[in-house]
């Protein structure tokens, strides 16, 4: 099962980059052109962007993985 989940993950790493890159970029071309609030609002979307990447890289395969270390699902019902 783990191997399994380092292929899921490694596989789906590419796509989360990829789409949380995009918005950082965009959010620096809001940072860059706005003033005021809108710059405000880009670095908050940076903010949200960035801990999003976090969580769901680092955070969630860490509890999956602890998950399945410990209860060994043999399907997938068994581990939800």
């Amino acid at each position: 099962q783990m191997a399994a989940l380092d292929a899921g993950f490694r596989k789906a790493l590419v796509v989360i980059l990829d789409s949380n890159i995009t918005t950082l970029i965009a959010a620096a071309v809001l940072f860059y052109f706005g003033s005021g609030p809108i710059r405000g609002f880009a670095v908050t979307l940076s903010i949200g962007v960035i801990s999003a990447v976090f969580c769901n890289v680092v955070v969630t395969r860490s509890l999956l993985g602890i998950m399945l270390s410990r209860r060994k699902p043999k399907t997938l019902k068994e581990a939800l």
